[in-house]
């Protein structure tokens, strides 16, 4: 029976190379199934009703002439509406075009441009970014929360719309990871891609019918579109959605009212509940701070099963990726016994590149090569064994739309895509990301500076809830945002403010530099008033606290530099991959 099992399995595989085929297969077998839930809504959808509202719009679509090849957006928060817009063009030859829903106005507009965009899903809360400019270029604005129209373009109305069943190597979407300068970078994922990494994510953590998603992460990013949407799909399982942001409060009532099997995360998440929650409580605790160091294994095993009930008590898959999680918390998340997972991956492969799964995790290792996909290292450092991931395999992009010259720099002569990370691999195959290949900085004596390794020391410092290290005139500076209620910024003029503000300084220069080695020592502290501007998955922006060539910030953004004056903390936008599962 399990030989049958495993046969059918691998027929599945090779039939499903679209997202078309995904389509027809998992709304015919798992018609009954529940699809999708809205939490506090009445807005939910089985296999059977799925497909049928997808046709339905298609239909609508295809009436306004839009047709196989076209693109049509996607601008919306969480929602079990967003996977029917999405569904209503992918299985049909159109391409959506997911944007992610804290975009700008002028980011929105680019994007819109850059990719030609006939049509928009778009939810009424992000109607503002719609620039006039933008409502007037489009065939149809369609109100993603009922799908009534907004805006349509009678003449338009020629029912010439002719769709098609897509091919593996047709173009599926268009994902943008930049586009606030204008100079926008449209990621072009095929169906095989993002087929390829549905299959990539059954062989890290097999799932079934009975498993429930807890989606947290925005639906636009690929690492949340291909592993909390589209595999839950393949699967026949559920998946719920949250209507407000998940603050600690909103995530905790989510977790008990649907007790989920698996959910996917950024590390900044796991590593506040660890900072702010975990932490304080074993240091508040005389029992807790004398069974660490007398019986730690207790201690772990306790706040493991504290951790795992928090989240529902049926969590079997925590995957986490984005960026790299601090070794400090994941050994004590190995330790603890909770079922996490690492990936990694970029938006230019769909994204999984390396995987561990939850037996298979080693603290600061991101895991083995994932299924399907070839990794090696290029330019090794003879000394360090460090090197430049390069990935090829069925996950990776068709290419940056229009932008051929782009697309040829970050393939090699024999068509490996070059990642621009740094790592070290060891004899079981596992790779250690360092940094970013144009994050690091050159030290005096030819040194690889990683400033990565110096933040993750300074993030572990009680009172430091961010960090961000750079190099300015040949010196290393850190901007560190300190978590609250540690700085009063009223009292911001005042002598003893400035007083403490120092104190905080000098000690955080002093912890650090006892931490690191003799070349990764800083210089100098600023304190940043405000929070980092980060990405989707909660990466800092690096590029916008870079100094421009006068030395100044373009951008105020409430940083003190070492004299306690307010610095800004912008500088000029580069084009960054993006990091994911």
């Amino acid at each position: 029976m399990n030989f049958i099992y495993k046969k059918l399995m691998k027929l599945r595989e090779r039939y499903i190379d679209t997202l078309g085929k995904l389509y027809e297969y998992s709304t015919a077998i798992y018609e009954r199934n529940t699809l999708s839930i809205m939490l506090d809504s009445d807005m939910r959808y089985t296999y059977g009703e799925f497909r049928k509202k997808c046709d339905e719009i298609s239909a609508r679509l295809s009436r306004y002439g839009i047709g196989a090849g076209d693109r049509v957006a996607i601008l919306s928060q969480n929602m079990p509406n967003w996977t029917v817009a999405m569904f209503s063009l992918v299985p049909f030859g159109r391409v959506s075009v997911p944007i992610l829903p804290d975009s700008s106005e002028n980011e929105v507009t680019n994007i819109l441009n850059h990719s030609g965009s006939k049509a928009i899903f778009i939810s009424r809360r992000m109607l503002p970014k719609l620039s006039r400019e933008c409502m007037d270029k489009m065939v149809l604005v369609i109100d993603i929360e009922d799908f009534s129209l907004i805006k349509r373009d009678d003449s338009s109305f020629t029912c010439d719309g002719r769709v098609r069943q897509p091919q593996p190597d047709d173009l599926a979407t268009i994902i943008y990871t930049s586009g606030t300068t204008g100079n926008a970078k449209g990621v072009m994922l095929s169906h095989r891609n993002l087929c390829a990494n549905i299959i990539a994510s059954q062989h890290a953590q097999k799932c079934g019918e009975k498993d429930v998603w807890l989606s947290i992460l925005p639906m636009a990013h690929t690492y949340e579109l291909s592993i909390g949407v589209l595999y839950p799909i393949f699967c026949g399982a559920c998946v719920y959605y949250i209507q407000k942001p998940p603050t600690p409060s909103i995530l905790t009532k989510a977790l008990k009212e649907t007790r989920p099997t698996i959910m996917l995360s950024v590390p900044l998440i796991i590593e506040k509940i660890f900072r702010n929650s975990i932490v304080p409580t074993i240091r508040r605790s005389r029992v807790l701070r004398w069974m660490q160091r007398k019986m730690p294994w207790l201690l772990y095993r306790l706040i493991g099963m504290k951790l795992r009930s928090t989240f529902g008590g049926r969590l079997k898959f925590f995957g986490i990726g984005g960026s790299k999680l601090d070794t400090h918390v994941e050994e004590f998340l190995k330790k603890a016994k909770f079922p996490y997972a690492i990936g990694y991956g970029l938006t230019e492969t769909a994204p999984l590149i390396c995987n561990a799964g939850v037996k298979y995790t080693k603290p600061g290792s991101t895991g083995v090569a994932a299924y399907g996909v070839s990794v090696k290292l290029i330019n090794v450092n003879p000394e360090t064994g460090e090197g430049e991931i390069v990935a090829k395999g069925d996950n990776v992009m068709l290419g940056y739309y229009k932008d051929p010259t782009r697309t040829r720099s970050v393939f090699t002569d024999d068509g490996w895509f070059r990642t621009n990370d740094l790592a070290t691999v060891d004899d079981k195959g596992r790779y250690y990301i360092k940094g970013r290949l144009n994050n690091m900085i050159l030290g005096p004596s030819g040194e690889n500076i990683y400033p990565e390794e110096i933040e993750n020391v300074i993030n572990n410092m009680e009172d430091v809830s961010e960090s961000l290290v750079m190099e300015r005139d040949g010196r290393l500076v850190a901007l560190v945002q300190l978590n609250d209620n540690i700085i009063d910024w009223n009292q911001e003029g005042e002598d003893q403010f400035f007083e403490k503000l120092e104190a905080r300084k000098q000690a955080i220069l002093s912890y650090v530099n006892k931490h690191v080695n003799k070349f990764s020592k800083i210089k100098e502290v600023e304190v940043m008033k405000e929070p980092f501007e980060k990405t989707a998955t909660q990466k800092i922006r690096r590029f916008k606290y870079k100094k421009n060539e006068s030395g100044q910030n373009a951008d105020a953004s409430g940083s003190t530099d070492a004299e306690g004056k307010t610095a800004g903390a912008e500088g000029k936008a580069a084009d960054k991959k993006e990091k994911n599962g």
